[in-house]
């Protein structure tokens, strides 16, 4: 299995060593990044996410995933 490293805009994104055991959260939140991955696989839309994480921004959940998309995008070229 093929491990894929991707980068999230900072614009998106933080993480602190000393909050939230230094997982990496949408900024300006405490929502951790795999919370968004993780709810998809179950189902959840992005609307639904959305709804249920308040502070996280579709700019930031888009952005997100656009980032994981090019990841996989260029780990296939």
């Amino acid at each position: 299995m093929q491990t894929l490293h991707f980068h999230i805009p900072e614009h998106f994104v933080w993480s602190d060593p000393e909050r939230m055991g230094g997982k990496l959260c949408f900024r300006g939140t405490r929502v951790p990044v795999d919370a968004l991955f993780g709810n998809m696989e179950d189902g959840m839309s992005l609307d639904e996410f959305l709804d249920a994480f308040e502070g996280v921004t579709r700019e930031q959940a888009v952005g997100t995933l656009e980032a994981a998309r090019l990841a996989v995008h260029d780990a296939a070229a």
